[in-house]
């Protein structure tokens, strides 16, 4: 059976993607920010982990205001991201790792999930980023099973969904009749928003509370409705639908390895935290 390594949680603001490619990494204003990756890239030498489920939201490269799933899962070849508008470079294609894909999509259903199926599937900067902050040399060790999530237009999947969503997807992996190593990748948030009477807003307390809570008390947020955490984390931390995801992925038990949260990244509060299943 497979065996699944442990989850990384991080965010994806367009703008690292600038720091990246002008080599800002040592910036005052960014270094907070990128120095909270190198033990994570230790943790993945360590591991070396031969697939990562990523979990994400689009923003309207591969689904759009017209066609919106509440989850969809990549069962393509390979991804390639392109031009969002940000002037973010095009990476290298990412392989898919189609029997995992069919595998998750076929135990979703089963358990009475209905997510999209995408043969064909564009990657945008919340899939892209936090790979090019794992392995900045953007080779690409692994093969990748993308799982998108609705966070951009009502009715979004409610915090237990995503939640549930990521432990079926977890024990799919579990019993997934293979050797490789599996690392879930979790990406968006933390608090942020961008447009409204309210942007700019960031709630750190409630962070770093959602943050401890992933490590005792897994469920935590899922006791608050959407509009609840709209109002606590911003329109766009909702996105921290996707961090308890993975969460829910590694199952009951887990032991932190790592964590920095750094504030702001382009009005973003910005968390990076490592986590590892606990028999």
């Amino acid at each position: 059976m497979a065996t699944i390594v442990g989850g990384i949680l991080t965010s994806h603001v367009p703008a690292i993607g600038r720091a990246i490619a002008l080599e800002l990494q040592q910036d005052p204003y960014w270094k907070p920010f990128f120095d909270g990756f190198p033990p994570v890239r230790e943790w993945l030498a360590r591991q070396r982990p031969d697939v990562v489920v990523v979990f994400y939201n689009d923003h309207g490269l591969n689904f759009f205001l017209d066609k919106m799933p509440t989850f969809a899962i990549g069962a393509a070849p390979s991804y390639s991201n392109a031009d969002e508008g940000w002037g973010i470079p095009q990476v290298p294609a990412f392989k898919g790792e189609q029997t995992l894909s069919w595998h998750l999509i076929e135990a979703l259903v089963a358990h009475e999930f209905d997510p999209v199926t995408c043969q064909e599937m564009l990657v945008d900067h919340a899939f892209t980023l936090p790979m090019a902050l794992l392995w900045p040399d953007q080779q690409w060790p692994v093969t990748v099973v993308p799982v998108n999530i609705n966070t951009v237009q009502f009715p979004l999947p409610s915090a237990k969904r995503c939640y549930d969503l990521g432990a079926t997807i977890g024990q799919a992996v579990r019993n997934w009749d293979s050797s490789k190593r599996v690392a879930f990748l979790g990406t968006g948030g933390l608090s942020h928003q961008l447009d409204g009477e309210r942007a700019g807003f960031i709630n750190k307390n409630f962070d770093l509370e959602f943050m401890d809570s992933l490590v005792k008390e897994p469920r935590w947020a899922t006791q608050f409705s959407i509009h609840q955490l709209v109002e606590l984390a911003g329109t766009q931390g909702i996105e921290l639908l996707m961090w308890l995801a993975t969460r829910g992925a590694l199952g009951e038990h887990v032991r932190e390895v790592h964590r920095n949260y750094h504030i702001p990244i382009s009005n973003t509060a910005s968390g990076v935290q490592l986590l590892e299943p606990v028999a």
